[in-house]
């Protein structure tokens, strides 16, 4: 008998032969065998556990040194591969072998092809055209550089001896190059939003140009598809896809547009709607797919074309934390299963360095290029490159098929793995020590009182609702602005994230640019636009900028306080949470605005004023009567002069009234609020100086008085009153002379028998006693309130620490100590006291 032998190439055999498990669970459980995860679906739900819980511990683990969710979801890849806990037997045999590969594969893929979806549902598209020249060509510089200097350092690690390489492998310099030069959109704006930096100028740019780099990447990953397939079909797969992607843009979008207008408006979307959609994701990426691309290109586009913001919320409030959250980690997992670290040793982990080097130092080196041809100073340049080197998920995504192509080996996946991870982790730490570069104009004008008479009056409008736009706007032309004392307005249109949710802070050119369709949003933005650009073609020496920020209502206070110190403010204007209904009474709109202007009110760098809209929207071309009640204190100051500035204008009549409590009511509030008589001083946080504050208070109505005294639309009136009923009835008795404005303080530091009985009692702590009363009160005359807060200038406690000066002192008065802001003191001098000895009212016209 003759022996014959036949050669097996084992590792090829290994390739084409795959086991898989008879049973997919079991009946009878643990009584069957001793092995209850032998069956598929066990298994699959005790992987995907461990999946879950090692990433959601990772970003525990991580959360204290900044790192962004994508760096916990790659390290627990690696932890749960042959780099980690697969280098123990019992673990990878149990747990993870080899043979369930075919299970966890297809699993992770179609995690890939909804969060595919997703991107495209966050990213709008339309943002490109409103990125700035300099983003686009940071963009541009960004992808060209960083692709050749990627791709070129692929052949560092390239083994030339291995001549049993395929051609397929020789293009790994492509997907090399292509996941060194993406620039993750998502993951930078989180970090720059965490680090508050999303509104610098650096993080404008850097969000831009990830924009334009994110799109970018899904090119390189269609493109990488069609080199690796038939060389001979590569025109017809780019040309099938570029056909797809016009379909679903000219056809299918208008489409969904039709079927979503059928929707009532005001109801939700029904499960027969949404579910439709879902399974569109589906049959989107089963046709790129068969046109030679990926799943994940058809998903991703019809995510794109979906048109609707309220509709995008369902979507990604259905699937974003069940894909995200339990899916993805498959993907992870997977990617870590593929990745074995101990491929990398010795001369090959200085080769790896080197090719983090050269990467990182390749997004530098662009952003430095274009720091050339445009005013980007050099520091400014190097910071963004280090931001841009940032990388998602779709950098992954582009490995992943690298190898599943084998354009990658198994080595120069793993290498690229720990080059991703190093860069990402390293931009943090970059941002915590990267300080903005200061303006080169100093922040001085935080308030209106310390403004000069002949210098620009810098206002940031913050618009929630189109309805706010006709009473901001007509405040703004009560303000008064003139050659010598332009206005300066930033309209800040603030929407809440919903849909496409990347906070980004977007800069509109001057004039509104027609679009055929519309989306609600960009209806809104037109409409605010158009008002801006007629307020100043109406106005004289007014200059208009219009912004959107788009941010969740728990952060969006930061956002305005971050704008308003960029934009150098001297006063926010914050529209009332409440507006008023056809029928005079006022409606609670939104009450997440209410905590947005409270929490503006208590860290604002500047001064604040809630305007609350009853009339002032009707008055474009009538007189104005506007009243001022003045009670004292810094924030009655600051509202005064407001009011002075207004009464300059020509249409414009300005009543001042102070009020002034008894002789023995004001000792006895003296003796109350003298700080001496404080039993526990260690606690108190503002010094409250009752004879400084007096003293000012007077300082600027004895100037105001001088000024004015022979101006026959001021008038002047001093109310000597006893306690706050005395003052509640007085302000009543106003409302018969038809004031259209009334503009008051907010009462900070004011400890008055005028107000105390008032304050107990507000509705609205926020607009103090006496806006409070004007807005809750019935009164018959419709009338506008703005109510002013002045900036104060945080002090420090007998403690050491810092208090904030806009500390309220109606919720803990005992705790509060306020002192002048320098502002005041620097700016008025003393003047020569008018009182009348007698206590009798005193009119000046």
């Amino acid at each position: 008998m003759n022996n014959v032998t036949i050669d097996v190439d084992l590792t090829k055999l290994y390739d084409e032969i795959s086991c898989h498990a008879e049973t997919i669970y079991r009946f009878n459980g643990v009584w069957e065998g001793p092995n209850p995860l032998t069956p598929i679906v066990p298994l699959f739900l005790v992987q995907l556990t461990v999946a879950v819980l090692a990433t959601r511990l990772l970003i525990i683990v991580l959360k204290p040194f900044n790192q962004p969710p994508f760096v916990a979801e790659i390290l627990s890849g690696i932890i749960l591969g042959p780099s980690g806990f697969g280098r123990y037997a019992l673990f990878k045999n149990v747990l993870f072998p080899k043979y369930y590969l075919p299970v966890l594969e297809p699993m992770a893929h179609y995690a890939l092809v909804y969060y595919a979806f997703l991107m495209g549902l966050r990213m709008d598209i339309r943002a490109i055209s409103r990125t700035g020249t300099q983003a686009r060509h940071v963009a541009i510089f960004g992808v060209f550089i960083p692709m050749v200097i990627g791709s070129s350092s692929y052949f560092i690690v390239y083994d030339y001896k291995d001549k049993i390489s395929s051609s397929a492998e020789k293009l790994g310099a492509f997907f090399w190059g292509s996941a060194l030069t993406v620039t993750g959109f998502s993951v930078l704006s989180k970090i720059l939003d965490k680090q508050k930096i999303l509104h610098t100028e650096i993080g404008k740019i850097a969000v831009a140009s990830a924009l334009l780099s994110d799109i970018a990447s899904w090119f390189f990953l269609a493109l990488g598809l069609a080199i690796t397939g038939n060389k001979g079909n590569i025109i017809w797969v780019l040309l099938s896809t570029c056909a797809v992607i016009l379909v679903c843009a000219f056809y299918v979008r208008p489409a969904l547009n039709w079927i979503i207008r059928k929707n009532p408006e005001g109801q939700g979307y029904s499960e027969y709607y949404i579910c439709s959609i879902i399974t569109g994701v589906s049959l989107l990426g089963v046709i790129t797919d068969a046109l030679g691309t990926h799943p994940m290109i058809g998903a991703f586009v019809f995510g794109l074309i979906i048109p609707n913001d309220v509709l995008e919320s369902v979507l990604v409030d259905r699937l974003g934390d069940f894909v995200q959250g339990i899916f993805m980690p498959v993907f992870y997992i997977v990617c870590g299963l593929r990745a074995d670290l101990d491929e990398i040793g010795g001369e090959a982990w200085i080769k790896t360095a080197t090719v983090i080097i050269l990467a990182f130092a390749a997004k530098i080196v662009s952003t430095y290029t274009v720091s050339i041809l445009h005013d980007l100073p050099p520091r400014e340049a190097v910071a963004v490159g280090i931001l841009t080197n940032t990388k998602s998920t779709i950098s992954m995504v582009i490995l992943e098929i690298g190898l599943t192509q084998k354009a990658l080996t198994s080595k120069t996946f793993s290498i690229m793995i720990v080059a991703i991870l190093v860069m990402t982790m390293i931009v943090t730490p970059a941002t915590i020590l990267y300080r903005p570069s200061r303006n080169l104009t100093p922040y001085k004008r935080r308030t209106i009182q310390k403004a000069k008479s002949d210098e620009e009056f810098r206002i940031l409008a913050c618009i929630f609702d189109t309805r706010n736009i006709p009473a901001i706007i007509n405040l703004l032309e009560v303000s008064n602005s003139t050659q010598r004392s332009p206005i300066n307005v930033f309209a800040l249109h603030l929407v809440e994230l919903i849909g496409r949710a990347s906070t980004m802070l977007v800069v509109h050119s001057s004039h509104a640019s027609g679009l055929r369709n519309p989306s609600h949003l960009e209806a809104q933005t037109s409409q605010i636009l158009n008002a801006f650009d007629n307020y100043k073609l109406q106005s004289e020496s007014v200059n208009a900028q219009v912004l959107t920020a788009s941010s969740a209502y728990a952060t969006m206070d930061e956002d305005i306080c971050s704008i308003a110190k960029d934009k150098r403010a001297a006063f926010i204007i914050l529209p009332f949470h409440k507006q008023q209904t056809p029928n005079g009474d006022m409606e609670d709109i939104n009450p997440l605005i209410r905590n947005v202007n409270e929490s503006v009110m208590a860290n604002a760098p500047c001064s604040v004023g809630i305007l609350i809209a009853r009339g002032l929207s009707n008055l474009e071309n009538h007189a104005r009567k506007i009243a001022m009640l003045f009670f004292g204190g810094p924030d009655d100051r600051e509202a005064l002069a407001y009011a002075w500035r207004m009464a300059e204008h020509p249409d414009t009549s300005l009543t001042v009234v102070r009020f002034i409590p008894g002789q023995e009511e004001a000792e006895e509030a003296a003796e109350w609020d003298d700080p001496l008589d404080f039993a526990e001083r260690d606690q108190v946080t503002f010094e409250i100086d009752s004879q400084s504050n007096k003293l000012l208070d007077d300082d600027l109505l004895n100037k105001f008085k001088i000024s004015t005294i022979n101006d026959s639309s001021i008038m002047y009136s001093e109310l000597r009153l006893t306690d706050e009923e005395e003052a509640a009835n007085a302000i009543k008795e106003m409302d018969g002379d038809n004031y259209n404005f009334y503009i008051v303080g907010k009462g900070r530091g004011l400890i008055s028998p005028l107000t105390t009985g008032l304050a107990d009692w507000c509705d609205c702590p926020e607009l103090g006693p006496i806006g409070d009363l004007l807005v809750t009160s019935e009164f018959e005359s419709a009338f506008s309130v703005l109510v002013v807060q002045q900036y104060l200038k945080p002090s420090t406690s007998r403690d050491g620490s810092m208090r904030s000066a806009y500390y309220d002192p109606m919720s803990e008065r005992q705790e509060m100590e306020f002192k002048p802001s320098d502002s005041e003191s620097e700016t008025f001098e003393p003047f020569a006291s008018f009182r009348r000895r007698d206590h009798s009212p005193l009119n000046i016209r």
